[in-house]
Protein backbone atom coordinates (compact mmCIF):
# COMPACT_ATOMS: atom_id res chain seq x y z
CA UNK A 1 0.00 0.00 0.00
CA UNK A 2 1.60 3.40 -1.33
CA UNK A 3 1.08 6.70 0.83
CA UNK A 4 -1.35 9.14 -0.67
CA UNK A 5 0.61 12.66 -2.63
CA UNK A 6 -0.12 16.14 -1.06
CA UNK A 7 -1.47 16.95 -4.01
CA UNK A 8 -4.56 14.32 -4.50
CA UNK A 9 -5.24 14.61 -1.01
CA UNK A 10 -6.02 18.14 -1.12
CA UNK A 11 -4.54 20.82 2.41
CA UNK A 12 -5.44 18.11 4.96
CA UNK A 13 -3.41 15.71 3.31
CA UNK A 14 -0.08 18.23 2.84
CA UNK A 15 -0.48 19.12 6.87
CA UNK A 16 -0.14 14.98 7.34
CA UNK A 17 3.01 14.65 5.22
CA UNK A 18 4.22 17.40 6.26
CA UNK A 19 4.14 15.86 10.21
CA UNK A 20 5.76 12.50 8.92
CA UNK A 21 8.72 14.31 7.85
CA UNK A 22 9.57 15.71 11.27
CA UNK A 23 11.57 12.46 12.15
CA UNK A 24 13.10 10.73 9.48
CA UNK A 25 13.54 7.94 11.70
CA UNK A 26 9.78 7.35 11.57
CA UNK A 27 9.25 7.76 7.44
CA UNK A 28 8.37 4.75 6.58
CA UNK A 29 9.50 2.82 3.14
CA UNK A 30 6.71 3.04 0.33
CA UNK A 31 3.81 1.30 1.23
CA UNK A 32 5.26 -0.07 4.79
CA UNK A 33 4.12 0.76 8.09
CA UNK A 34 5.75 0.17 11.30
CA UNK A 35 2.54 -1.75 12.43
CA UNK A 36 1.43 -4.72 10.51
CA UNK A 37 -1.65 -4.05 12.27
CA UNK A 38 -2.14 -0.33 10.66
CA UNK A 39 -4.49 0.98 8.29
CA UNK A 40 -5.00 3.87 6.95
CA UNK A 41 -8.77 5.82 7.83
CA UNK A 42 -11.11 4.82 4.83
CA UNK A 43 -8.94 2.16 3.48
CA UNK A 44 -9.20 -1.01 1.98
CA UNK A 45 -7.14 -3.94 3.12
CA UNK A 46 -5.76 -4.88 -0.18
CA UNK A 47 -3.96 -8.48 -0.56
CA UNK A 48 -1.30 -8.97 -2.46
CA UNK A 49 0.22 -11.96 -3.58
CA UNK A 50 3.23 -13.36 -1.74
CA UNK A 51 5.47 -16.02 -2.70
CA UNK A 52 7.13 -18.84 -0.58
CA UNK A 53 10.15 -16.79 0.11
CA UNK A 54 7.98 -13.86 1.23
CA UNK A 55 5.85 -15.55 3.23
CA UNK A 56 6.71 -14.37 6.97
CA UNK A 57 7.96 -17.10 9.58
CA UNK A 58 5.40 -18.26 12.03
CA UNK A 59 5.02 -16.00 15.20
CA UNK A 60 6.64 -18.40 18.33
CA UNK A 61 4.34 -19.51 20.76
CA UNK A 62 5.78 -17.43 23.39
CA UNK A 63 6.07 -13.35 22.76
CA UNK A 64 7.50 -10.72 24.35
CA UNK A 65 4.99 -7.94 25.69
CA UNK A 66 7.26 -5.32 25.26
CA UNK A 67 7.76 -6.23 21.63
CA UNK A 68 3.94 -6.10 21.55
CA UNK A 69 3.41 -2.95 22.78
CA UNK A 70 5.95 -1.12 20.53
CA UNK A 71 4.80 -2.71 17.44
CA UNK A 72 1.34 -1.70 18.39
CA UNK A 73 1.97 1.27 19.74
CA UNK A 74 5.20 2.88 17.99
CA UNK A 75 8.60 3.88 19.87
CA UNK A 76 7.79 5.33 23.06
CA UNK A 77 9.30 6.69 26.15
CA UNK A 78 8.29 6.46 29.83
CA UNK A 79 6.12 3.18 31.12
CA UNK A 80 4.08 1.63 28.70
CA UNK A 81 0.41 2.16 29.51
CA UNK A 82 -1.50 -0.98 30.71
CA UNK A 83 -4.04 -2.33 28.17
CA UNK A 84 -7.46 -1.98 29.30
CA UNK A 85 -8.92 -4.94 27.88
CA UNK A 86 -8.70 -8.22 30.23
CA UNK A 87 -5.16 -10.03 30.53
CA UNK A 88 -4.66 -12.61 28.14
CA UNK A 89 -4.47 -16.00 29.96
CA UNK A 90 -1.00 -17.46 31.56
CA UNK A 91 0.98 -18.61 28.78
CA UNK A 92 3.04 -22.01 29.03
CA UNK A 93 6.42 -21.83 30.18
CA UNK A 94 8.98 -21.48 27.64
CA UNK A 95 10.81 -24.59 25.97
CA UNK A 96 14.49 -24.88 26.86
CA UNK A 97 16.58 -22.68 24.84
CA UNK A 98 20.15 -22.93 24.28
CA UNK A 99 21.62 -19.44 25.80
CA UNK A 100 23.77 -18.80 22.84
CA UNK A 101 21.59 -19.80 20.07
CA UNK A 102 18.38 -18.91 21.55
CA UNK A 103 16.91 -22.50 20.24
CA UNK A 104 15.70 -25.64 21.24
CA UNK A 105 18.76 -28.02 22.50
CA UNK A 106 19.05 -31.00 20.48
CA UNK A 107 21.85 -34.21 20.71
CA UNK A 108 24.90 -31.05 19.74
CA UNK A 109 24.05 -28.58 21.93
CA UNK A 110 23.25 -30.94 24.82
CA UNK A 111 26.36 -32.87 24.36
CA UNK A 112 28.03 -29.01 24.58
CA UNK A 113 26.33 -27.88 27.57
CA UNK A 114 27.51 -31.17 29.39
CA UNK A 115 30.91 -30.30 28.65
CA UNK A 116 30.45 -26.98 29.93
CA UNK A 117 28.96 -28.49 33.09
CA UNK A 118 31.48 -30.41 33.67
CA UNK A 119 34.21 -27.99 33.47
CA UNK A 120 31.80 -25.32 35.49
CA UNK A 121 32.54 -25.87 39.31
CA UNK A 122 30.78 -27.95 41.44
CA UNK A 123 28.53 -25.19 42.97
CA UNK A 124 27.01 -24.33 39.51
CA UNK A 125 27.02 -28.10 38.22
CA UNK A 126 23.82 -29.31 37.42
CA UNK A 127 22.83 -33.05 39.15
CA UNK A 128 23.05 -35.52 36.68
CA UNK A 129 20.34 -38.25 36.36
CA UNK A 130 20.79 -41.55 37.31
CA UNK A 131 19.08 -44.03 36.17
CA UNK A 132 16.91 -46.45 37.95
CA UNK A 133 14.75 -49.27 37.19
CA UNK A 134 15.15 -52.04 34.46
CA UNK A 135 16.52 -52.19 30.82
CA UNK A 136 14.20 -49.71 29.51
CA UNK A 137 15.76 -47.22 32.10
CA UNK A 138 18.90 -47.96 30.92
CA UNK A 139 18.35 -47.51 27.42
CA UNK A 140 16.99 -43.97 27.86
CA UNK A 141 20.27 -43.01 30.05
CA UNK A 142 22.41 -44.12 27.52
CA UNK A 143 20.64 -42.17 24.48
CA UNK A 144 20.83 -39.03 26.98
CA UNK A 145 24.71 -39.60 28.05
CA UNK A 146 25.59 -40.86 24.09
CA UNK A 147 26.91 -43.86 24.98
CA UNK A 148 25.66 -47.93 24.85
CA UNK A 149 26.81 -48.69 28.65
CA UNK A 150 26.47 -45.20 29.59
CA UNK A 151 22.84 -46.38 31.69
CA UNK A 152 24.81 -49.43 33.31
CA UNK A 153 27.73 -47.32 34.49
CA UNK A 154 24.85 -44.73 35.95
CA UNK A 155 22.80 -47.39 37.40
CA UNK A 156 25.50 -49.68 39.24
CA UNK A 157 28.26 -47.92 40.81
CA UNK A 158 32.21 -48.27 39.64
CA UNK A 159 33.81 -51.24 41.06
CA UNK A 160 37.01 -50.06 43.19
CA UNK A 161 39.83 -52.43 43.53
CA UNK A 162 38.82 -53.21 47.31
CA UNK A 163 35.65 -54.84 45.78
CA UNK A 164 36.97 -56.77 43.60
CA UNK A 165 37.42 -60.39 44.26
CA UNK A 166 41.07 -61.89 45.46
CA UNK A 167 42.67 -64.82 43.18
CA UNK A 168 43.24 -67.90 45.14
CA UNK A 169 47.26 -66.72 45.77
CA UNK A 170 46.24 -63.59 47.19
CA UNK A 171 43.50 -64.91 49.49
CA UNK A 172 45.81 -67.20 50.90
CA UNK A 173 48.25 -64.66 51.44
CA UNK A 174 45.37 -62.34 53.18
CA UNK A 175 44.98 -65.85 55.51
CA UNK A 176 48.27 -65.50 56.42
CA UNK A 177 48.51 -62.21 57.67
CA UNK A 178 45.31 -62.02 59.40
CA UNK A 179 47.08 -65.48 61.41
CA UNK A 180 48.65 -64.24 64.25
CA UNK A 181 52.44 -65.15 64.44
CA UNK A 182 54.11 -67.43 67.51
CA UNK A 183 55.41 -64.59 69.14
CA UNK A 184 52.11 -63.02 69.25
CA UNK A 185 50.64 -65.47 71.01
CA UNK A 186 53.14 -66.08 73.30
CA UNK A 187 53.03 -63.01 74.53
CA UNK A 188 49.37 -62.33 74.57
CA UNK A 189 49.51 -65.55 76.76
CA UNK A 190 52.36 -64.15 79.00
CA UNK A 191 50.35 -60.56 79.82
CA UNK A 192 46.82 -62.85 80.37
CA UNK A 193 49.78 -64.67 82.59
CA UNK A 194 50.52 -61.52 84.72
CA UNK A 195 47.06 -59.88 84.73
CA UNK A 196 45.85 -62.96 85.97
CA UNK A 197 48.87 -62.74 88.97
CA UNK A 198 48.11 -58.94 89.28
CA UNK A 199 44.67 -59.64 89.99
CA UNK A 200 45.37 -62.78 92.59
CA UNK A 201 47.42 -60.21 94.60
CA UNK A 202 45.40 -57.60 94.59
CA UNK A 203 42.58 -59.88 95.97
CA UNK A 204 44.96 -61.63 98.28
CA UNK A 205 46.40 -57.82 99.66
CA UNK A 206 42.55 -57.22 100.33
CA UNK A 207 41.48 -60.09 101.90
CA UNK A 208 44.83 -60.10 104.08
CA UNK A 209 44.19 -56.17 104.84
CA UNK A 210 40.51 -56.06 105.33
CA UNK A 211 38.65 -58.72 105.32
CA UNK A 212 40.37 -60.53 107.71
CA UNK A 213 40.41 -57.93 110.57
CA UNK A 214 36.84 -57.74 109.85
CA UNK A 215 36.33 -61.88 109.98
CA UNK A 216 38.85 -61.81 113.51
CA UNK A 217 37.05 -58.97 115.20
CA UNK A 218 33.90 -60.93 114.79
CA UNK A 219 35.54 -64.52 115.93
CA UNK A 220 37.20 -62.46 118.80
CA UNK A 221 33.86 -61.38 119.88
CA UNK A 222 31.86 -64.18 119.66
CA UNK A 223 35.01 -65.88 122.04
CA UNK A 224 34.76 -62.90 124.25
CA UNK A 225 30.99 -63.13 124.54
CA UNK A 226 31.16 -67.02 125.19
CA UNK A 227 33.56 -66.57 127.77
CA UNK A 228 31.54 -64.17 129.87
CA UNK A 229 28.39 -66.25 129.55
CA UNK A 230 30.18 -69.15 131.10
CA UNK A 231 31.40 -67.08 133.82
CA UNK A 232 27.98 -65.83 134.30
CA UNK A 233 26.55 -69.32 134.29
CA UNK A 234 28.87 -70.49 137.29
CA UNK A 235 30.53 -73.13 135.54
CA UNK A 236 33.53 -74.44 137.45
CA UNK A 237 37.32 -73.38 136.74
CA UNK A 238 39.27 -76.08 134.86
CA UNK A 239 42.15 -76.87 136.00
CA UNK A 240 44.20 -77.07 132.97
CA UNK A 241 43.02 -75.57 129.81
CA UNK A 242 43.19 -77.38 126.19
CA UNK A 243 44.60 -74.99 123.41
CA UNK A 244 42.80 -72.64 121.64
CA UNK A 245 40.43 -72.36 124.76
CA UNK A 246 39.85 -69.24 126.22
CA UNK A 247 40.35 -68.41 129.70
CA UNK A 248 40.96 -64.65 130.45
CA UNK A 249 40.56 -61.32 128.99
CA UNK A 250 43.15 -58.43 128.17
CA UNK A 251 42.18 -55.11 128.17
CA UNK A 252 44.81 -51.76 127.19
CA UNK A 253 43.21 -48.90 127.86
CA UNK A 254 45.74 -46.69 126.45
CA UNK A 255 44.94 -48.77 122.86
CA UNK A 256 41.55 -48.98 123.26
CA UNK A 257 41.85 -52.76 123.10
CA UNK A 258 39.34 -55.55 124.41
CA UNK A 259 40.34 -59.15 123.39
CA UNK A 260 39.85 -62.35 124.83
CA UNK A 261 42.98 -64.61 125.68
CA UNK A 262 43.03 -68.22 124.82
CA UNK A 263 46.07 -71.30 125.51
CA UNK A 264 48.35 -71.73 123.02
CA UNK A 265 49.79 -69.09 120.19
CA UNK A 266 48.84 -71.65 117.26
CA UNK A 267 48.34 -69.50 114.42
CA UNK A 268 44.89 -70.85 112.94
CA UNK A 269 43.58 -71.95 116.48
CA UNK A 270 43.87 -68.81 118.45
CA UNK A 271 46.20 -65.91 116.85
CA UNK A 272 44.16 -65.86 113.28
CA UNK A 273 41.06 -65.65 115.32
CA UNK A 274 41.71 -62.32 116.49
CA UNK A 275 42.59 -63.33 120.22
CA UNK A 276 46.36 -63.25 121.54
CA UNK A 277 47.69 -66.68 122.73
CA UNK A 278 49.93 -67.80 126.05
CA UNK A 279 52.78 -69.22 125.83
CA UNK A 280 52.00 -72.36 127.46
CA UNK A 281 52.91 -76.04 127.08
CA UNK A 282 52.87 -76.83 122.98
CA UNK A 283 55.47 -74.11 123.00
CA UNK A 284 57.58 -72.55 125.88
CA UNK A 285 55.65 -72.42 129.45
CA UNK A 286 55.22 -70.02 131.26
CA UNK A 287 53.43 -68.82 134.10
CA UNK A 288 49.66 -67.70 134.36
CA UNK A 289 48.65 -64.72 136.02
CA UNK A 290 46.93 -66.55 139.38
CA UNK A 291 50.58 -67.81 140.24
CA UNK A 292 52.58 -65.71 143.02
CA UNK A 293 55.94 -65.72 140.77
CA UNK A 294 56.45 -65.68 137.37
CA UNK A 295 56.80 -64.17 133.39
CA UNK A 296 53.04 -64.47 132.36
CA UNK A 297 53.91 -64.02 128.50
CA UNK A 298 50.93 -63.54 125.48
CA UNK A 299 51.57 -62.91 121.67
CA UNK A 300 49.50 -61.58 119.29
CA UNK A 301 49.05 -60.19 115.09
CA UNK A 302 50.67 -56.83 115.22
CA UNK A 303 49.07 -56.38 111.73
CA UNK A 304 46.07 -58.18 109.89
CA UNK A 305 43.68 -60.82 111.60
CA UNK A 306 42.32 -58.54 113.80
CA UNK A 307 45.65 -56.96 114.66
CA UNK A 308 44.98 -56.43 118.64
CA UNK A 309 49.06 -55.64 118.96
CA UNK A 310 49.40 -53.00 115.78
CA UNK A 311 49.88 -49.84 118.58
CA UNK A 312 52.06 -51.09 121.60
CA UNK A 313 54.80 -49.39 120.41
CA UNK A 314 53.00 -46.62 121.42
CA UNK A 315 52.86 -47.55 125.18
CA UNK A 316 54.79 -45.46 128.28
CA UNK A 317 55.76 -46.43 131.66
CA UNK A 318 53.51 -46.32 133.80
CA UNK A 319 50.55 -47.27 131.47
CA UNK A 320 47.98 -49.96 132.57
CA UNK A 321 47.90 -53.87 131.12
CA UNK A 322 44.58 -55.13 132.73
CA UNK A 323 43.67 -59.18 132.79
CA UNK A 324 40.73 -60.28 133.49
CA UNK A 325 39.91 -63.85 134.76
CA UNK A 326 36.66 -65.63 136.37
CA UNK A 327 37.69 -64.47 139.96
CA UNK A 328 40.38 -62.00 139.37
CA UNK A 329 41.15 -58.66 137.82
CA UNK A 330 45.33 -58.23 137.65
CA UNK A 331 46.55 -55.13 136.88
CA UNK A 332 49.97 -54.35 135.54
CA UNK A 333 52.22 -51.34 134.68
CA UNK A 334 53.83 -50.90 131.54
CA UNK A 335 57.82 -50.74 132.52
CA UNK A 336 59.80 -51.25 129.73
CA UNK A 337 60.10 -52.00 125.93
CA UNK A 338 62.35 -53.93 123.32
CA UNK A 339 62.21 -52.78 120.26
CA UNK A 340 63.40 -55.25 117.93
CA UNK A 341 65.06 -58.85 118.75
CA UNK A 342 65.64 -62.21 116.37
CA UNK A 343 62.75 -64.57 117.18
CA UNK A 344 65.27 -66.94 118.48
CA UNK A 345 65.86 -64.95 121.61
CA UNK A 346 63.69 -66.66 124.18
CA UNK A 347 65.39 -64.99 127.25
CA UNK A 348 63.26 -62.77 126.79
CA UNK A 349 60.11 -65.04 128.31
CA UNK A 350 62.23 -66.27 131.39
CA UNK A 351 60.84 -65.99 134.92
CA UNK A 352 62.94 -62.97 135.07
CA UNK A 353 63.24 -61.20 131.44
CA UNK A 354 66.46 -61.00 129.93
CA UNK A 355 66.52 -57.24 128.83
CA UNK A 356 63.24 -56.18 130.93
CA UNK A 357 65.53 -54.32 133.75
CA UNK A 358 64.06 -56.29 136.80
CA UNK A 359 66.49 -57.85 138.40
CA UNK A 360 65.28 -60.15 140.93
CA UNK A 361 61.65 -62.39 140.57
CA UNK A 362 58.39 -61.26 140.37
CA UNK A 363 54.86 -61.46 138.94
CA UNK A 364 55.54 -59.92 135.14
CA UNK A 365 53.68 -59.78 132.03
CA UNK A 366 55.27 -59.86 128.46
CA UNK A 367 53.59 -58.66 125.40
CA UNK A 368 55.22 -60.00 122.08
CA UNK A 369 54.41 -59.01 118.72
CA UNK A 370 56.27 -58.74 114.58
CA UNK A 371 58.06 -55.98 113.77
CA UNK A 372 58.33 -53.87 111.27
CA UNK A 373 55.00 -53.74 110.49
CA UNK A 374 53.85 -56.11 107.79
CA UNK A 375 57.05 -58.46 107.93
CA UNK A 376 57.67 -61.38 110.67
CA UNK A 377 61.15 -60.74 110.70
CA UNK A 378 62.09 -59.74 113.73
CA UNK A 379 59.98 -59.63 117.35
CA UNK A 380 58.89 -56.48 119.32
CA UNK A 381 58.64 -56.86 123.34
CA UNK A 382 56.92 -55.08 126.27
CA UNK A 383 57.00 -55.70 129.37
CA UNK A 384 55.36 -54.64 132.78
CA UNK A 385 54.62 -55.71 136.02
CA UNK A 386 52.14 -56.65 138.55
CA UNK A 387 50.90 -53.75 140.95
CA UNK A 388 47.56 -55.32 141.63
CA UNK A 389 45.04 -57.76 142.21
CA UNK A 390 41.23 -57.36 142.52
CA UNK A 391 38.71 -60.02 143.10
CA UNK A 392 35.81 -59.47 140.38
CA UNK A 393 32.91 -59.11 143.03
CA UNK A 394 34.44 -55.99 144.24
CA UNK A 395 34.02 -54.52 141.02
CA UNK A 396 36.14 -53.17 138.09
CA UNK A 397 39.79 -51.78 139.17
CA UNK A 398 39.88 -48.07 138.64
CA UNK A 399 42.18 -48.59 135.68
CA UNK A 400 39.30 -49.71 133.76
CA UNK A 401 36.73 -47.20 135.31
CA UNK A 402 38.64 -44.72 134.52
Amino acid sequence: MTALRPEQDGAGGFEEAVRRLDDPLNDPLPGRHPSPWFRAAGAEPQEQPQTAAERPEPEPEWYDPEGYAQDWYGAQQGPTPAPTAAPAPTPAPPLARDDETVALRTADTRRIAEAGQESAPESAREPEPVATGGRAARRKAAKRGGGRHAGAAAAAPAESDDDRPLSRVEARRAAKARKPSAGVIASRAIGEVFISIGVLMLLFVTYQLWWSNIRAHSLAGNARHHLEDDWASGKGKPDTFQPGQGFAILYIPRLDVVVPIAEGISKPKVLDKGMVGHYGKDSIPTAMPDAKQGNFAIAGHRNTHGEPFRYINRLEPGDPIVVETQDTYYVYKMASILPQTPPSNTTVLNPIPAGSGFTKAGRYITLTTCTPEFTSTYRMIVWGKMVEERPRSKGKPDALVE
